[in-house]
Formats: structure tokens, C-alpha cells, sequence
């Protein structure tokens, strides 16, 4: 779900490779099942998932915040190493677990500065966009140094809610901070996604051409945004070799669920299945195996869509779940279960939070497959209140 793509456009994210999806919560469970309950405080249901870097280290980390839960430094260590989890396995679970680490500060007016850029970041991870800008406002009228990675977030969240005047705004104060590559690209992708799409491209390539932008990670994530893009304009040789040029400049699982999407989308799913077959089974990368796998006729299309359906399931259990991953379960209702009833409801209320060009698509495709003139109306609707410009939408509106 690949929401969450949304907070991949970070300074901290470009530098360190580590782009965000804001995924369904990863549990292994069978189609059928029924919530646990719990009946003694010391039962064990569910043991969270490792990941790199070793359950000792998150212990020592854990209990030495138990013993100065204050400690900001030790505070934003905890917060951060959950949200890499968050990131890598696409639990929310582990953001929330990142914001309890943030808990001794309640209020945003003394809470220190980095605890509160990471406090916008959980909130953008967890969908909660709104409160991220209000956190992010909050930092941002704090005088002192710049703040290009604070006002880079805020750009990011307003263009996730289609609010791409706001957007601009942001990507310009990240210019006035001194971050002028990153400030451009952040103005390109807005220009791309209002339809102006000659100038995104040439800012895009500029950048590209941009000894500054040395770093093979800030030059993939370029050439990502170059190619979705491209994607959007329907120039599909174009987008195919803007991808696959940011897979060789730096691999990543944000690229290669991108591609993934397009590859599926062009009519060459099982292209689609290599190249997600080594990432970790996050239920970003099962869900497109899953589609990808349906659509190839693929052996392993049946177990997929079996383990996705269960998670999904499971999910559904919280109840903020399709408040979360609305988009997601869209795509697996429309692609796999052919209920397009049932997409367009899911569709409709994800577009009231989110409002990516790839949120759209799906209320589009929805609406279209319904073959509801109410609900071609809405998403031509939503498409002219935002302001974009998408080849794939406009061709089903």
C-alpha cells in the first residue's frame, strides 16, 4: 500500500534508502480465524516479528528507556528503531510502539525538536495527516536554525491530501533552508502531478544531471519520481527505463513496488513476480504478488491470495483498518474477488484522507468497473478539486 509510499520523500528517507510504505499489519493467521482473548495478563498471544539488528539490541534499547523514560536522545533512538521495523516488515503495529516512546512528552510546545519531527513523521506513517501538519506547524514557528526536512514532511503531507497549493508552499521554505535539490524536485513533482509535465520532466533530468546529487540513493530516488512520471503521462518506454535505471542506481522496495504496479498495470504481470520474489512478503509486496500472480495464471497465484485474504482478515479486526489500508483492500477486492461494489465503498472512503494519483486510479477504476455515473461523477469531482492530471484516470473518466 504503497500509502505510504508517501513518506519516502524525506530528507532522513533519501539519505538513508529507507522509503516508507504505510502497509497492512503483517499477520500470519489462518482465513478463518477468530480474535484471541487473552485470559491471564501474563499470556502471550503473538510474538512481533525480528528484523536485522537483533532482538538484544531492542531489548537493551527498551529497558534502558524504562530506566530514564525522559531521555530524548535514548527516546528518539527507541522511536526510530521501531519505525525502521514499521518500515521493513509494514507493521503499524511498531509505529505505535515508536509514538509510546514519545510518551513522556505530552505536549508539542515542550517536547524537544527532533522528538517532534519524529512525532509528525509516526503520525504522517499512520495516515493521521492532519495532526501531522499541526505537529510540523508547531516545529516550524519555533525560531532558530532551518528546518528543510521538517518543511520537506509538511510538503509531503499536504500533497498526499491533494493540497498541492500548500505543497508549494513548503517546497519553497525547504529552498529558502538550503536544500535546493531537494526543494526542486519537491516543486517538479507538483508540476507533474498538476499536468505540467514538460517542465517536471526537465527539472527531473536537470537534477539528474546535477553533480551535487552524487549519492546513487538521492539519484534513484530521482529517477523513481521521473518514472512515475512518465507513468502518469502514459509514455511507457519512458517510464520503463526510469525505473529500471533507479533499480540499477540503488534498489529499494518503494522502486520496486512502483515498478511492480506498472509492470501489472502494462499488461506484463509476470515480469511483476521476479522482481518482487526477494523482497520480504510485507503485505505491500504480498498484495501485488498476489495480483501479478492472478493475472500470470502463476502456481503460486492460489497460496497468495489465500495468506492475503487471511491478513486482511485479520486486519479488519482493528477497527481503524480501512481507515488505514482503504486503498489497498480496494485493489484486492477489484483485482481478486471482482467486487466492484465492494472496491468503490473501500475506494470512497480512502479518498477522503488520501488522495495520491494512485488513490485516485483506484477510485477510478472502481467507479468504472461499477459502471456507477454517481461514481464517475465523484471521482471526476475529486480529480478537478485537486488538480490532477493523469493519463490512466482521465482515460476511465
Amino acid at each position: 500500500m504503497m500509502t505510504g509510499h508517501t513518506s519516502r520523500r524525506t530528507l532522513a528517507g533519501m539519505m538513508s534508502g529507507a522509503f516508507a510504505c504505510a502497509l497492512l499489519t503483517i499477520v500470519a493467521v489462518r482465513a478463518d480465524a477468530t480474535p484471541l482473548q487473552p485470559t491471564r495478563d501474563d499470556e502471550v498471544i503473538e510474538v512481533l516479528p525480528a528484523v536485522k539488528g537483533g532482538r538484544a539490541e531492542e531489548r537493551r534499547l527498551r529497558q534502558q528507556l524504562a530506566q530514564a523514560p525522559r531521555d530524548p536522545a535514548l527516546a528518539l533512538a527507541v522511536a526510530r528503531r521501531h519505525l525502521d521495523q514499521a518500515h521493513e516488515l509494514g507493521d503499524p503495529r511498531f509505529a505505535g510502539m515508536a509514538l509510546a516512546a514519545l510518551g513522556p512528552w505530552t505536549d508539542d510546545g515542550s517536547t524537544p525538536d527532533d522528538l517532534l519531527l519524529m512525532r509528525a513523521t509516526l503520525q504522517q506513517y499512520l495516515h493521521q495527516f492532519d495532526a501531522a501538519g499541526v505537529t510540523l506547524q508547531h516545529l516550524l514557528a519555533r525560531p532558530g536554525v532551518p528546518r528543510p526536512q521538517a518543511w520537506l514532511t509538511l510538503a509531503t503531507v499536504r500533497r498526499v491530501q491533494g493540497r498541492y497549493a500548500e505543497s508549494d508552499a513548503a517546497c519553497a521554505q525547504v529552498a529558502r533552508a538550503a536544500a535546493a535539490i531537494y526543494a526542486s524536485a519537491c516543486a517538479a513533482e507538483n508540476a507533474g502531478l498538476r499536468g505540467d509535465v514538460d517542465r517536471a520532466r526537465r527539472s527531473f533530468e536537470t537534477l539528474l544531471a546535477d553533480p551535487r546529487a552524487s549519492g546513487a540513493t538521492t539519484r534513484a530516488w530521482l529517477a523513481t519520481s521521473l518514472a512515475e512520471l512518465e507513468q502518469r503521462a502514459g509514455r511507457e518506454r519512458a517510464a520503463d527505463a526510469a525505473y529500471r535505471r533507479a533499480l540499477e542506481l540503488a534498489p529499494d522496495a518503494y522502486t520496486r513496488l512502483a515498478y511492480a504496479d506498472f509492470l501489472i498495470e502494462r499488461g506484463r504481470a509476470a515480469q511483476a513476480l521476479p522482481l518482487l520474489a526477494g523482497e520480504p512478503r510485507s503485505d505491500a509486496v504480498l498484495l501485488r504478488l498476489a495480483i501479478a500472480g492472478t493475472r500470470a495464471g502463476a502456481a503460486s497465484a492460489a497460496s497468495d491470495v489465500a495468506e492475503m485474504r487471511a491478513r486482511i482478515a485479520a486486519a479488519n479486526e482493528r477497527p481503524d483498518a480501512r481507515l488505514l489500508h482503504g486503498r489497498e483492500q480496494a485493489m484486492f477486492a477489484l483485482e481478486i474477488d471482482r467486487d466492484a461494489a465492494r472496491a468503490l465503498t473501500l475506494a470512497r472512503g480512502n479518498v477522503t484522507q488520501q488522495r495520491e494519483a494512485l488513490d485516485v486510479l483506484v477510485m477510478a477504476q472502481a467507479a468504472r468497473a461499477s459502471a456507477d455515473p454517481t461514481a464517475l461523477q465523484e471521482a471526476r469531482k475529486v480529480v478537478n478539486d485537486i488538480g490532477l492530471r493523469d493519463r490512466r484516470v482521465e482515460e476511465l473518466l
